[in-house]
């Protein structure tokens, strides 16, 4: 059985929308941060960053979702990671760039507008953030303009960690509307059942 410490409603949610993807079996473990939970020494035994989330299969553990994702394809689903060396490329190039080039502006302002009291929110750390959106996100639009996904014709590991990315968007009230291509993705990427089933959990 694997277990899955974390909540499909932080960054952990992109491992619950692989889960359902991949279709393995699987229990949820929360971890209370208020409580200090991740801090506990019970916890930072299996994972001594102190953080979620943490992947447990059996007697293998892992933690960092884009491991733990690229793990659950390799192991359950292999074809989610595509099936030829360019897309199996592809898969690697977009987690990568996603997490190191994407996420971290994103996150910038996240924190500013959702957990910064408005009295000590920074304008000038929110704006100089989505400031650097534009040019990340139309690397994303252009790709698209001549495959439907990001490695091809066909849903791969590359779309769902970009687009689990690019969700904070929606949570900052940053507008996609200009993008054309990528809304069309994500429209795409929005009917597949186990993209609906990790939604449902994020309620």
């Amino acid at each position: 059985m694997i277990t899955i410490y974390g909540s499909p409603r932080s960054s952990s949610g992109r491992c619950f929308w692989t889960l359902e993807e991949v279709g393995a079996e699987y229990a949820n473990k929360p971890v209370d941060f208020k409580a200090n939970e991740h801090k506990s020494e019970e916890f930072l035994k299996v994972n001594p960053n102190g953080k979620v989330p943490v992947l447990v299969d059996g007697d293998f553990t892992i933690w960092e979702s884009m491991g733990i994702n690229l793990y659950l394809a390799e192991k359950y689903k292999p074809e989610l990671l595509g099936t030829t060396p360019e897309q199996k490329g592809l898969s690697y190039q977009w987690s990568i760039w996603s997490i190191g080039e994407l996420q971290p502006p994103l996150i910038e302002a996240f924190i500013q507008l959702v957990f910064v009291p408005e009295e000590r929110r920074s304008e000038e750390v929110i704006e100089k953030a989505k400031a650097k959106l534009p040019s990340l996100l139309n690397t994303i639009d252009t790709t698209l303009c001549n495959s439907k996904y990001l490695a091809g014709s066909v849903f791969t590991l590359a779309d769902l960690n970009t687009a689990s990315v690019v969700e904070i968007c929606d949570l900052i009230g940053y507008s996609l509307e200009e993008y054309k291509n990528i809304s069309a993705w994500r429209g795409a990427i929005s009917e597949r059942p186990a993209f609906a089933k990790y939604k449902k959990l994020c309620e």
